[in-house]
């Protein structure tokens, strides 16, 4: 199975190049699904036909393939996914002594509407119906916070309601007495099946078939962006396999006069873009010349994804480094050790780390991540880290008052 997520700032054209991937897997001759989870749906104008929640067949006539998209309303899935669940938190922090208002607030998640679409993307990707599943994302920021849900709404779970399903059940049998065990019985297999949806989004998310394609226009302003959403991805483990730059200018050749002149400005200051992010990252960049007719329609899609993939595999997935790495050892307190973190950092990236007990925290442009540290690095203190091209670097040396025991 392969996750294909295109996000990128606004208007860069991330729907159009989503579905032209799709189209040229199908042409391919792979099963694909197309889903749009972006709250501003144009997944049906890009491919020219209407679309529903329910995946429907798109014909690609030039080469009689067929694909899949759909388009999932948010709206729908809170009001038959989410409003049980959310009465039973409501009953079960009023019985615990919480007012009627307090509950009311306690429930409403943030995010709700953009982790049940997640949901839905992992529930059509689990249906084993098709061998890829291509997400339009809504434009970056809100693609980031949609990433990062499953793993801070786990965390809000837990704090709230720790040791779901045991120790939920056990507090409310205690104070609501046994006559109500088997309500609250009903809201502990609900928080149980919140928790398993919740791993299970992390592990799609992080899976190594799983990768985000970020599309930009090769303008200073959009690049200087995607390259914050590369370190704010790498902060979630989340693998970006590819970046597309769309609407390139196209070569005037010999031709003369204002327009040809023109172009060849627009190129060459978008060459030195494109220059300046390829030297910055070791990913594939791809890019779309700019067309003059819009690209609506599974045949003009499918033409623009050949000239996009050429003859490259869409659905290359390249091995990439493990996100930590140690190295050095001994059993003295004289041992070194280096942790490195694959972190892509831009140039005026703000970086700030802390020792948080067995964690690391890292901090970049006001992203926030807690990293686990190795068993073997817990009764270690820190004793310097240096940011480079290829992550950060973090040294390590026993503690005495630790080692010892």
């Amino acid at each position: 199975m392969r996750i294909l997520l295109f996000t990128g700032k606004g208007g860069v054209g991330k729907t159009t190049l989503a579905a032209a991937t799709a189209a040229r897997v199908a042409g391919d001759g792979g099963k694909v699904l197309v889903v749009s989870t972006d709250p501003a749906h144009s997944l049906a104008d890009a491919l020219g036909v209407d679309l529903t929640a329910q995946p429907r067949e798109v014909r690609l006539d030039a080469s009689r393939a067929v694909l899949h998209a759909a388009e999932v309303q948010t709206r729908a899935l809170v009001d038959d996914t989410w409003r049980e669940l959310r009465e039973h938190l409501r009953t079960m922090l009023q019985g615990a002594g919480v007012g009627e208002v307090d509950a009311e607030e306690l429930t409403v998640l943030p995010g709700v509407e953009d982790l049940l679409a997640l949901t839905e993307v992992h529930r059509l990707a689990a249906s084993g119906l098709w061998d890829t599943v291509i997400v339009d994302c809504g434009p970056t920021a809100e693609t980031l916070r949609l990433l990062a849900l499953p793993e801070s709404l786990s965390g809000y779970l837990e704090r709230l309601f720790p040791a779901h399903r045991r120790a939920v059940r056990g507090l409310l049998a205690g104070i609501a007495g046994s006559e109500h065990v088997e309500r609250w019985d009903s809201v502990a297999d609900g928080l149980g099946r919140l928790a398993e949806q919740l791993a299970a989004l992390k592990d799609m998310l992080t899976d190594a078939g799983t990768g985000v394609r970020l599309v930009l226009t090769p303008e200073s302003v959009v690049a200087a962006e995607t390259r914050r959403t590369l370190t704010a991805l790498a902060l979630q483990q989340i693998r970006v396999d590819g970046l597309i730059a769309n609407r390139v200018m196209p070569n005037p050749g010999s031709a003369r006069g204002i327009a040809a002149g023109w172009l060849r400005t627009r190129r060459y200051e978008q060459a030195k873009v494109l220059d300046a992010l390829r030297a910055s990252t070791e990913l594939p960049v791809r890019t779309v010349e700019h067309r003059a007719a819009e690209p609506v329609g599974s045949d003009a899609l499918l033409a623009l994804g050949d000239e996009l993939y050429a003859d490259a595999d869409p659905l290359e997935n390249r091995p990439t480094m493990p996100i930590m790495q140690v190295s050095g050892g001994g059993r003295t307190l004289d041992s070194e050790y280096a942790l490195r973190i694959a972190l892509p950092l831009h140039p005026a990236a703000d970086l700030d780390l802390a020792r948080i007990g067995d964690e690391l925290a890292i901090t970049v442009d006001g992203r926030r991540r807690l990293v686990a540290l190795p068993a073997v690095l817990r009764r270690c203190i820190v004793t310097s880290a240096v940011a480079g091209d290829d992550g950060l670097t973090v040294r390590f040396r026993p503690d005495p008052d630790q080692w010892m025991r």
